[in-house]
């Protein structure tokens, strides 16, 4: 689970970059496709918040 908090994370990295311009072309193609994300990136900030908080919960030790 602490995978996809991590990836999730990076992609909240991304769709923020993305929705203020600073990735050229590749962040006019990041939210054409995901422009709700581009609007909002704390949705997917909190998706991997979220996954961290489970990671911890379900881990075994």
């Amino acid at each position: 689970m602490y995978y996809v908090a991590a990836a999730l994370l990076v992609l909240s990295g991304l769709f923020y970059s993305a929705g203020h311009h600073e990735l050229g072309q590749l962040g006019a193609d990041v939210c054409r496709y995901g422009g709700p994300f581009c609007d909002n990136p704390v949705l997917v900030f909190t998706g991997a918040a979220l996954a961290a908080a489970w990671g911890m919960f379900v881990s075994v030790k």
